[in-house]
């Protein structure tokens, strides 16, 4: 047995002792603020996890954090900048742009963002990007009824996520889309990145299939000229030929 390894066992012993006979709170701390106790913590200093660890010093040593806010001694305010001039060096529509919170819920038994996630994240910058297209067609009014599936809107056909770097708590997502148009006239694809604050990094990109939808008739449709001239000169359209229906079949 270590050297003073008995003492300690006695002075548990007694503080056990003390606890079960129902001595008042006001002993106990007394007991701890004894300088010959093993449990004595100096005033200003940070215990141990046990008494047979030695205190640890305080400081503002940070070297040990977890991945977390500020890489590098990037302040966030820098890394939010960072992260819009990456997206925009990639042409990515500055419109589009949603900052999405990492939540500790995100979380799976992975200890990481679940990727069920990034669905919803994703979708939550494609609204975004809906809105300003809208807002360009006519307002708030045509907003209003291209969220709520009145008159003519889009329907999502289907999307493809590449997750390439996990995300953990805490973090912050910036999501962007930018529309990839063909020489169809009922679909286009909207390509979408996710770009970490935190890591300063991609961390998953996607593909979805976007389709002009008719609600009131129940049909795809074509949207016609303005809405295309508004995809292409407003919210930065690339042509791609074979994008959505030329490649993907139609719907």
């Amino acid at each position: 047995m270590l050297p003073g390894r008995p003492q300690l066992l006695r002075a548990r012993l007694r503080l056990d002792r003390a606890f079960l006979s129902g001595s008042s709170i006001e002993s106990l701390q007394a007991a701890f603020r004894n300088s010959s106790s093993p449990f004595h913590i100096p005033p200003g200093e940070t215990g141990p996890a046990s008494p047979d660890e030695p205190p640890q010093p305080c400081g503002n040593d940070h070297s040990n954090l977890e991945q977390g806010s500020e890489p590098h001694g990037i302040l966030p305010e820098e890394q939010a900048s960072k992260a819009r001039e990456a997206l925009i060096s990639m042409g990515y529509d500055v419109h589009s742009f949603w900052e999405q919170s990492i939540a500790w819920g995100h979380h799976d038994a992975f200890r990481h963002v679940n990727n069920a996630h990034y669905l919803r994240f994703i979708e939550s910058g494609r609204i975004q990007w809906m809105s300003k297209l809208g807002s360009m067609l006519g307002g708030k009014e045509r907003v209003d009824a291209m969220l709520a599936g009145r008159g003519v809107s889009l329907i999502l056909k289907s999307i493809g996520i590449n997750f390439r770097r996990p995300v953990t708590f805490p973090d912050t997502l910036l999501v962007g889309h930018k529309a990839m148009v063909s020489s169809s006239r009922t679909e286009f694809i909207l390509d979408c990145v996710l770009y970490s604050y935190a890591q300063q990094k991609v961390v998953a990109d996607a593909e979805s299939v976007a389709v002009w939808y008719d609600y009131d008739r129940l049909k795809k449709c074509d949207p016609g000229d303005v809405t295309w001239r508004a995809l292409r000169d407003c919210m930065g359209a690339e042509y791609r030929e074979g994008a959505g229906r030329a490649s993907r079949g139609s719907v």
